[in-house]
């Protein structure tokens, strides 16, 4: 299924759209980009304003998934 994925922070670049079926298979393409796995790990996972804690998630046609890393701000 078609999904959006965003980079927020320290990540920003243009949005992918990618053909996965499930967070994994999405965590499998992510961490072929170096600059991305550096922060992969640290990064909160967002589905359509909702945050994520389980890859076994389902993912529907259309989804908004969003990395968040963490942010420092005052």
């Amino acid at each position: 299924m078609n999904i959006k994925v965003e980079f927020l922070g320290p990540l920003a670049r243009e949005a992918w759209h990618v053909n996965v079926d499930n967070l994994k298979e999405l965590r499998f393409l992510l961490r072929r980009n170096d600059e991305i796995l550096a922060w992969l790990d640290e990064c909160a996972i967002v589905i359509n304003d909702e945050i994520i804690t389980n890859l076994d998630y389902p993912l529907v046609e259309g989804d908004v998934v969003m990395l968040l890393p963490p942010v420092c701000g005052g």
